[in-house]
């Protein structure tokens, strides 16, 4: 009920901003009457190769990090073996396996990872534009994104807790990387006087949002990092999450979430943030592909402004973008729909931008987006959830 509430209200917004705007649309048509169609259809490749990016950030992190575990299993072996022999020597009723010492030596539990044995590019492309369509097609699609690439992922041995520390690990890069290009833009726009007096303000807030993100990484690394950490913050979630259900059912539902159920899912987060700071080579990779893929999500809105003839307008579309991006990742609607758009245009537009080319460059983009998402992906996601029953959907992406 409450997604078809959404989904009217979402509608009557866009009516509101659609008839408000009106004059706006009408300039980003004629905008749209000199577009060079060549740098458009340029889109189609730019796109399917950034989804790619996408799931390479997922795969290539998996493959690095089971190539890891077997080196470090081939050079421990033989300190395996004689730690073997002394247990068993002192305790004849106890069968000790390579599990239990690493168990022994960890003070831990210890997950063993099937490696993604012989992935096909076409079978990782496949599975990134099945998760970039439930991104984008489905209301908290982010939410229901790392249910998606969960259940997906089983197959390839990753726990929910893994999943999800990749998950975190890609938004991370791109989130970090983004804010990057962003410093770079501000930098620009300043030497070349880009930003007028009035526009200083756009600079304030993206130095609080880039502050704002190091911060968030650096308190999940924090709380992640240690045990005792995990312990204390699941026990204030469980207090908090629960007590706020009671709150807002009026004391109808009691509890939807348990202490032991945070403590095992970030537990499995804490054993691959250990993983990647012992062994830093194996985000070499994924850190390289989420570079490529957040450049080439400022891209896409670049080609769409070469093709209206205006490529000056760079800084001003990763400005944008990175504002629009935390604004959009707030937002119920489907990959952000309405605040996204309206944020990305307002920016550009208060830093020098026409807003009638402004309105063009950002909707059109989003359109030819939206189409390739539904088109790349719609059809592989319905072939892999026809597969599954109706309640494990339900559980997967919380359909009701």
């Amino acid at each position: 009920m409450f997604k078809k509430i959404l989904t009217v209200v979402t509608l009557a917004l866009v009516v509101i901003v659609v008839w408000q705007a009106w004059g706006q649309i009408i300039d980003a048509i004629n905008y749209l009457a000199n577009t060079n169609i060549f740098f458009v259809l340029m889109l189609i490749p730019e796109q399917l190769f950034m989804y790619y990016c996408a799931g390479q950030m997922f795969f290539s992190y998996m493959a690095a990090k089971a190539n890891a575990e077997q080196k470090r299993q081939q050079e421990c072996g033989s300190k395996a073996n004689t730690r073997a022999a002394e247990l068993a020597e002192s305790d004849k009723s106890v069968v000790v396996t390579e599990e239990d010492i690493d168990k022994h030596e960890e003070d831990g539990k210890t997950t063993k990872i099937i490696p993604p044995n012989r992935v096909s590019s076409w079978m990782l492309a496949r599975i990134s534009f099945e998760l970039n369509f439930v991104n984008h097609a489905i209301p908290s699609g982010g939410v229901a994104g790392l249910g998606y690439i969960t259940w997906r992922l089983k197959a390839f041995g990753s726990s929910v807790g893994q999943t999800s520390f990749m998950y975190v690990l890609r938004y991370v890069i791109t989130i970090l990387s983004n804010q990057f290009q962003t410093i770079v833009a501000i930098i620009i726009l300043l030497i070349v006087g880009g930003i007028t007096k009035e526009a200083y303000w756009v600079i304030g807030l993206t130095c609080l949002i880039c502050i704002g993100v190091i911060a968030a990484v650096a308190a999940i690394i924090v709380v992640a990092s240690s045990k005792k950490r995990i312990v204390w913050f699941a026990k204030v979630s469980e207090k908090f999450l629960n007590g706020f259900v009671r709150v807002v059912t009026f004391g109808h539902k009691k509890e939807i979430i348990k202490r032991s159920a945070i403590e095992e899912y970030l537990g499995d987060i804490y054993r691959d943030l250990m993983t990647a700071r012992r062994n830093k080579k194996i985000l070499i990779h994924p850190i390289g592909w989420g570079v490529v893929y957040s450049f080439l999500e400022v891209a896409t809105y670049w080609l769409v402004g070469i093709s209206m003839g205006h490529p000056e307008i760079l800084p001003q579309i990763m400005v944008g973008e990175a504002i629009a991006s935390v604004i959009g990742a707030v937002m119920l609607t489907p990959g952000g729909v309405g605040g996204y758009e309206g944020t990305m245009i307002f920016i550009m537009s208060v830093l020098g931008v026409d807003i009638g080319l402004a309105t063009a460059v950002v909707i059109t983009t989003r359109v030819v987006v939206l189409v390739g998402t539904i088109v790349s992906g719609y059809g592989f996601y319905q072939n892999a959830v026809s597969k599954i029953g109706k309640k494990e959907r339900q559980q997967i992406l919380g359909e009701e």
